[in-house]
Protein backbone atom coordinates (compact mmCIF):
# COMPACT_ATOMS: atom_id res chain seq x y z
CA UNK A 1 0.00 0.00 0.00
CA UNK A 2 2.73 2.46 1.02
CA UNK A 3 4.89 1.47 -1.96
CA UNK A 4 1.98 2.05 -4.32
CA UNK A 5 1.34 5.50 -2.80
CA UNK A 6 4.99 6.46 -3.12
CA UNK A 7 4.99 5.27 -6.71
CA UNK A 8 1.97 7.44 -7.49
CA UNK A 9 3.65 10.47 -5.92
CA UNK A 10 6.79 9.87 -8.02
CA UNK A 11 4.65 10.01 -11.17
CA UNK A 12 3.16 13.40 -10.29
CA UNK A 13 6.02 15.50 -11.75
CA UNK A 14 5.54 13.88 -15.14
CA UNK A 15 1.84 14.68 -15.03
CA UNK A 16 2.05 18.28 -13.85
CA UNK A 17 5.44 19.20 -15.27
CA UNK A 18 5.37 22.42 -17.29
CA UNK A 19 5.41 21.74 -21.01
CA UNK A 20 3.24 21.33 -24.08
CA UNK A 21 0.73 19.27 -22.08
CA UNK A 22 1.42 20.54 -18.56
CA UNK A 23 0.55 24.21 -19.06
CA UNK A 24 -2.84 23.64 -20.80
CA UNK A 25 -3.69 21.01 -18.18
CA UNK A 26 -2.79 23.42 -15.38
CA UNK A 27 -4.92 26.14 -16.98
CA UNK A 28 -7.97 23.89 -17.41
CA UNK A 29 -7.74 22.42 -13.91
CA UNK A 30 -7.35 25.79 -12.17
CA UNK A 31 -10.17 27.34 -14.22
CA UNK A 32 -12.40 24.35 -13.52
CA UNK A 33 -11.51 24.50 -9.84
CA UNK A 34 -12.58 28.16 -9.76
CA UNK A 35 -15.98 27.19 -11.14
CA UNK A 36 -16.43 24.00 -9.12
CA UNK A 37 -14.48 24.34 -5.85
CA UNK A 38 -13.72 20.65 -5.41
CA UNK A 39 -10.38 20.66 -7.22
CA UNK A 40 -7.48 21.60 -4.88
CA UNK A 41 -6.22 24.36 -7.15
CA UNK A 42 -3.75 25.69 -4.60
CA UNK A 43 -2.09 22.29 -4.40
CA UNK A 44 -1.92 22.15 -8.20
CA UNK A 45 -0.14 25.50 -8.39
CA UNK A 46 2.26 24.49 -5.62
CA UNK A 47 3.00 21.14 -7.27
CA UNK A 48 3.60 22.71 -10.68
CA UNK A 49 5.86 25.33 -9.08
CA UNK A 50 7.85 22.67 -7.24
CA UNK A 51 8.47 20.88 -10.54
CA UNK A 52 9.33 24.14 -12.31
CA UNK A 53 11.83 24.96 -9.55
CA UNK A 54 13.84 21.88 -10.52
CA UNK A 55 14.03 22.94 -14.18
CA UNK A 56 17.25 24.49 -15.40
CA UNK A 57 17.00 27.43 -15.50
CA UNK A 58 13.82 27.67 -13.35
CA UNK A 59 12.98 31.34 -13.98
CA UNK A 60 10.99 30.91 -17.21
CA UNK A 61 9.01 27.80 -16.11
CA UNK A 62 8.11 29.51 -12.82
CA UNK A 63 7.01 32.65 -14.67
CA UNK A 64 4.86 30.59 -17.04
CA UNK A 65 3.26 28.70 -14.16
CA UNK A 66 2.47 32.03 -12.50
CA UNK A 67 0.98 33.52 -15.67
CA UNK A 68 -1.08 30.44 -16.58
CA UNK A 69 -2.45 29.89 -13.07
CA UNK A 70 -3.25 33.59 -12.52
CA UNK A 71 -5.09 33.89 -15.82
CA UNK A 72 -7.01 30.65 -15.27
CA UNK A 73 -8.07 31.68 -11.74
CA UNK A 74 -9.14 35.12 -12.94
CA UNK A 75 -11.18 33.83 -15.88
CA UNK A 76 -12.76 31.17 -13.67
CA UNK A 77 -13.77 33.79 -11.09
CA UNK A 78 -15.09 36.11 -13.78
CA UNK A 79 -17.17 33.36 -15.41
CA UNK A 80 -18.52 32.24 -12.02
CA UNK A 81 -19.51 35.82 -11.19
CA UNK A 82 -21.16 36.27 -14.57
CA UNK A 83 -23.16 33.09 -14.07
CA UNK A 84 -24.20 34.32 -10.64
CA UNK A 85 -25.38 37.64 -12.07
CA UNK A 86 -27.60 35.73 -14.46
CA UNK A 87 -29.49 34.51 -11.39
CA UNK A 88 -31.93 37.37 -11.65
CA UNK A 89 -32.58 36.93 -15.36
CA UNK A 90 -33.11 33.20 -15.99
CA UNK A 91 -34.17 30.01 -14.23
CA UNK A 92 -30.85 28.31 -14.88
CA UNK A 93 -29.10 31.35 -13.45
CA UNK A 94 -31.32 31.25 -10.38
CA UNK A 95 -30.36 27.62 -9.77
CA UNK A 96 -26.69 28.49 -10.16
CA UNK A 97 -26.98 31.38 -7.71
CA UNK A 98 -28.85 29.19 -5.24
CA UNK A 99 -26.07 26.60 -5.37
CA UNK A 100 -23.54 29.31 -4.62
CA UNK A 101 -25.60 30.48 -1.63
CA UNK A 102 -25.75 26.92 -0.31
CA UNK A 103 -21.94 26.79 -0.27
CA UNK A 104 -21.74 29.95 1.84
CA UNK A 105 -22.50 29.58 5.55
CA UNK A 106 -24.96 32.27 6.75
CA UNK A 107 -22.52 33.61 9.36
CA UNK A 108 -19.65 33.88 6.89
CA UNK A 109 -21.92 35.43 4.28
CA UNK A 110 -23.09 38.11 6.72
CA UNK A 111 -19.50 38.81 7.76
CA UNK A 112 -18.49 39.05 4.10
CA UNK A 113 -21.25 41.57 3.41
CA UNK A 114 -20.08 43.74 6.31
CA UNK A 115 -16.48 43.64 5.10
CA UNK A 116 -17.62 44.43 1.56
CA UNK A 117 -19.48 47.51 2.83
CA UNK A 118 -16.48 48.64 4.86
CA UNK A 119 -13.58 47.87 2.53
CA UNK A 120 -15.08 47.40 -0.94
CA UNK A 121 -13.85 44.81 -3.41
CA UNK A 122 -10.42 44.72 -1.78
CA UNK A 123 -11.86 41.97 0.45
CA UNK A 124 -11.58 39.71 -2.61
CA UNK A 125 -7.81 39.61 -2.11
CA UNK A 126 -8.10 38.21 1.41
CA UNK A 127 -10.98 35.91 0.47
CA UNK A 128 -8.78 34.17 -2.09
CA UNK A 129 -6.24 33.34 0.61
CA UNK A 130 -8.70 32.14 3.26
CA UNK A 131 -9.89 28.53 2.80
CA UNK A 132 -13.57 28.52 1.77
CA UNK A 133 -13.58 32.31 1.89
CA UNK A 134 -13.94 33.06 -1.82
CA UNK A 135 -17.54 31.92 -2.34
CA UNK A 136 -19.11 33.90 0.57
CA UNK A 137 -17.45 37.11 -0.62
CA UNK A 138 -18.50 36.45 -4.20
CA UNK A 139 -22.10 35.82 -3.12
CA UNK A 140 -21.94 39.03 -1.06
CA UNK A 141 -20.83 40.90 -4.19
CA UNK A 142 -23.74 39.39 -6.11
CA UNK A 143 -26.30 40.26 -3.45
CA UNK A 144 -24.92 43.81 -3.28
CA UNK A 145 -25.11 44.01 -7.09
CA UNK A 146 -21.46 44.97 -7.48
CA UNK A 147 -20.85 45.85 -11.18
CA UNK A 148 -18.67 43.50 -13.18
CA UNK A 149 -16.03 46.18 -13.79
CA UNK A 150 -15.72 46.84 -10.06
CA UNK A 151 -15.56 43.11 -9.37
CA UNK A 152 -12.74 42.78 -11.90
CA UNK A 153 -10.72 45.47 -10.09
CA UNK A 154 -10.78 43.31 -6.98
CA UNK A 155 -10.56 39.87 -8.60
CA UNK A 156 -7.49 40.62 -10.73
CA UNK A 157 -5.08 41.46 -7.85
CA UNK A 158 -6.69 38.73 -5.74
CA UNK A 159 -5.77 36.08 -8.31
CA UNK A 160 -2.23 37.43 -8.61
CA UNK A 161 -1.68 37.38 -4.84
CA UNK A 162 -3.26 33.91 -4.58
CA UNK A 163 -1.01 32.47 -7.29
CA UNK A 164 2.10 34.09 -5.82
CA UNK A 165 1.31 32.69 -2.37
CA UNK A 166 0.89 29.09 -3.50
CA UNK A 167 3.82 29.37 -5.87
CA UNK A 168 6.04 30.40 -2.96
CA UNK A 169 4.82 27.32 -1.07
CA UNK A 170 5.74 25.21 -4.10
CA UNK A 171 9.19 26.80 -4.37
CA UNK A 172 9.76 26.20 -0.65
CA UNK A 173 8.76 22.56 -1.03
CA UNK A 174 10.93 22.15 -4.12
CA UNK A 175 13.95 23.68 -2.42
CA UNK A 176 13.83 21.29 0.50
CA UNK A 177 14.49 18.12 -1.50
CA UNK A 178 16.74 17.14 -4.44
CA UNK A 179 14.13 15.08 -6.30
CA UNK A 180 11.15 16.75 -8.04
CA UNK A 181 8.63 14.19 -6.74
CA UNK A 182 9.81 14.85 -3.19
CA UNK A 183 9.35 18.58 -3.72
CA UNK A 184 5.85 17.99 -5.09
CA UNK A 185 4.94 15.85 -2.07
CA UNK A 186 6.30 18.51 0.31
CA UNK A 187 4.51 21.34 -1.55
CA UNK A 188 1.18 19.50 -1.55
CA UNK A 189 1.61 18.66 2.13
CA UNK A 190 2.37 22.28 3.02
CA UNK A 191 -0.63 23.46 0.97
CA UNK A 192 -3.00 21.05 2.70
CA UNK A 193 -1.59 22.05 6.09
CA UNK A 194 -2.10 25.75 5.37
CA UNK A 195 -5.64 25.05 4.15
CA UNK A 196 -6.58 22.93 7.16
CA UNK A 197 -5.10 25.22 9.82
CA UNK A 198 -7.94 27.83 9.91
CA UNK A 199 -10.61 25.13 10.07
CA UNK A 200 -8.80 23.33 12.88
CA UNK A 201 -8.42 26.61 14.76
CA UNK A 202 -12.15 27.36 14.50
CA UNK A 203 -12.97 23.90 15.87
CA UNK A 204 -10.59 24.16 18.82
CA UNK A 205 -11.41 27.74 19.69
CA UNK A 206 -15.00 27.22 21.02
CA UNK A 207 -13.78 24.36 23.22
CA UNK A 208 -11.33 26.69 24.96
CA UNK A 209 -13.71 29.60 25.52
CA UNK A 210 -15.74 27.99 28.36
CA UNK A 211 -12.56 27.37 30.31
Amino acid sequence: MIEALLGAVREIPGQVAPGAVGYPSLFLLVAFGALVPVVPTGALVSAASAVAFHRSPPALPLLLVFAVASLAAFLGDLLLYWLGRRGGHSRSGERWLERMRERAEPERLEASRRRLDEHGVTVLVLSRLVPAGRIPVMVACLLSRVPVRRFVRGAAPACLVWTATYQLIGILGGSLFPEPWQGVAAAVGLTLLVGAAPSAWRRLRPARVPR
